[in-house]
């Protein structure tokens, strides 16, 4: 299964861009997804998860400005980020799993992860 990640890109502050995520090679549909974020320097954060039975959960920093979502059916997921701030800067990451349970944040399959750089 591999995992691409796409939309990342150079904007400035108070723009807005989205993410996307496609699972290909997978012999089933993904059922919980979730996007993080790394930032030079900094620990890798969860920004935002999602499950095919509808639950979503996010970061209290992006809480009213991210939107995560899912096409299950599709093995898509989507993160929709508007009103970017420069302390978004960071490497974006999806990860997905086959069930709609994921202990300990340990996703199974991980995207190669795409840069978003929000300038002041």
């Amino acid at each position: 299964v591999q995992l691409q990640a796409s939309g990342g890109g150079l904007v400035q502050a108070g723009e807005s861009l989205r993410l996307s995520c496609a699972a290909s090679g997978s012999p089933f549909t993904i059922a919980a997804a979730a996007w993080y974020r790394q930032a030079p320097g900094k620990q890798r954060e969860l920004v935002a998860s999602v499950h095919s039975g509808g639950s979503k959960k996010y970061a209290d920093s992006v809480k009213g400005r991210f939107t995560v979502s899912g096409n299950f059916a599709q093995n898509t997921v989507y993160l929709q980020m508007n009103s970017l701030e420069p302390e978004d800067t960071a490497v974006y990451y999806c990860a997905a799993h086959p069930g709609t349970i994921v202990r300990n944040e340990n996703y199974a399959y991980w995207g190669q992860g795409t840069q978003v750089t929000v300038s002041s």
